[in-house]
């Protein structure tokens, strides 16, 4: 099940954490509802051709981080050491084209769960696991040129 806030729920979210609804917020906002994973520079660009906001990509940059330390999205880094960040903070899988350097979410419960029951039985010493993010590594096969196209 995709997990993300409307921009009314949102909204709604952000004064129950004492912050402001901000233009800036806002199409930060709008430009991950149409993204889903995004680098800063990329939401940065949606708004540019999308929203009246003018922000930069330091600005989006801070953002993000700030909504994803308030629960709001997720950030994983790519293999080319980029930050990417996520709408959709419910389990779930991803497929990384390293090629195009794009994500892809992969609902699939039977493979979260068995991974998560595997897991839960095992210790790390000196460590207490948050949550499990099941990240695969591919590139385009021939046929295909995009994750889009899978």
């Amino acid at each position: 099940m995709k997990t993300f806030f409307s921009i009314e729920q949102f909204q709604s979210r952000l004064k129950a954490k004492g912050l402001k609804a901000t233009p800036q917020r806002i199409s930060v906002h709008q430009a991950m509802l149409e993204l889903g994973h995004a680098s800063a520079d990329s939401v940065c660009q949606w708004i540019a051709g999308h929203s009246e906001a003018r922000i930069t990509v330091a600005s989006v940059y801070n953002i993000l981080t700030q909504l994803t330390l308030l629960g709001f999205y997720r950030h994983r880094l790519s293999s080319n050491n980029k930050m990417y960040f996520d709408i959709n903070t419910s389990p779930h899988i991803h497929l990384y084209d390293s090629v195009n350097g794009e994500y892809r979410d992969i609902m699939d419960d039977d493979l979260q769960s068995i991974a998560e029951a595997h897991l839960k039985k095992r210790r790390f010493r000196g460590y207490k696991v948050d949550y499990i993010d099941i990240q695969l590594v591919c590139h385009p096969t021939r046929k295909s040129k995009k994750l889009g196209s899978l």
